[in-house]
């Protein structure tokens, strides 16, 4: 930094008119270049004054004290989720065109590049459905209620494989969404539940697939009937999205501190579908273990699933009152925990 101001030089040339002037100033003053002089002509005559125009005063408060905007004037309103119970679930609502997104993200994403597409959709359930024909119907000679083994197990590997799908995927909504969920702000509950939407979509295509054995063997002649509990069709759906949106969910929001959970689901939902009667009827399970299998609330949904096309099942009331309420306990547990953990989550993914 200079403090004392030195004397001004001066470059004048015959070619360039132009005069510099160069002054040395302290290194917080920025230097100031003058433009070129130029002379202009003199007109002689009569001076004609030009009006005055006064410009006009904008008199209003300063910026200091301006009053804030209205709360209606803003269309979302961003705040930090302080307790348990503080869901923000109508911004839901306000994002489903987001949620539409990620619907046809997650469907189109899936077998992308793949040979034969969408045909997954069916190679998988009848696959299953025929290895199941093979050793647990023709080897092991277990029983089917008198129904053909082709149907007794598609109906239940169709309801069981929606359940299924929703669990496991839900359940890695924080790990497989960490970047996105760090860098824009938008309802975190709305990447699981358009998974459960995604998923509906494969359980309609493996529905009809259902739909079209059970017509053939319909068609020519076999003992199976509907019957009115069809009509809780849409019921059992929202039982299955909910219960699988729910439990996913649930190992979500665990798993961004228990790495561990991740394995235990892929194997343990294979386990868990040896508890429910995908395999075997209920009514020819022991007595004595049969109140393990009712414990599961998947239970109820194939039994009456089956009751509904097939006519031969065990349907019941309260079981299915059982289903919905624990449904609805595993699936407000479940909320309530993502909506806890997704604040944090950041910090140990």
């Amino acid at each position: 930094m200079f403090d004392v101001q030195c004397s001004k030089f001066i470059l004048a040339s015959d070619l360039c008119p132009l005069t510099f002037a160069l002054r040395l100033m302290p290194s917080d003053v920025q230097p100031t270049i003058s433009s070129p002089v130029v002379s202009s002509p003199v007109i002689s005559g009569p001076v004609v004054s030009s009006p005055v125009v006064s410009s006009p005063v904008v008199s209003g408060p300063p910026p200091s004290v301006l009053s804030p905007l209205p709360s209606d004037h803003w269309s979302l309103t961003i705040r930090p989720k302080t307790g348990w119970f503080d869901l923000h679930l109508a911004d839901l609502w306000r994002y489903r065109d987001l949620v539409t997104l990620f619907v046809r993200r997650d469907f189109v994403a899936q077998y992308k590049q793949t040979i034969l597409g969408p045909l997954w959709f069916i190679i998988q359930p009848l696959l299953t459905t025929l290895t199941f024909t093979l050793i647990f119907g023709n080897v092991a000679k277990l029983s089917t209620d008198g129904l053909p083994k082709i149907l007794f197990y598609l109906s239940g590997v169709t309801a069981w494989s929606y359940f299924s799908e929703c669990l496991m995927k839900t359940s890695e909504t924080f790990n497989a969404n960490a970047n996105i969920f760090g860098k824009v702000y938008f309802p975190r509950l709305a990447v699981p539940l358009s998974i459960v939407l995604s998923n509906l979509i494969r359980f309609g295509i493996q529905l009809g697939l259902f739909l079209g054995f059970y017509v053939y063997f319909l068609v020519t002649g076999t003992a199976i009937h509907p019957t009115l509990a069809a009509l809780l069709l849409p019921l059992l759906v929202l039982l299955m999205a909910a219960l699988g949106l729910g439990s996913g969910i649930i190992v979500s929001s665990m798993t961004t501190r228990y790495r561990d959970l991740r394995f235990l689901v892929q194997f343990g939902t294979q386990l868990l579908m040896y508890s429910t009667p995908v395999i075997i009827p209920l009514s020819k399970l022991p007595e004595k273990y049969r109140w393990i299998m009712l414990a599961n609330p998947m239970t109820a949904i194939i039994e009456t699933f089956r009751y509904a096309f097939l006519g031969t099942g065990t349907f019941s009331w309260g079981q299915l009152g059982y289903t919905a309420a624990a449904t609805a306990v595993i699936l407000a547990a479940g909320i309530l925990l993502f909506n806890h953990v997704e604040k944090t989550f950041m910090d140990t993914v």
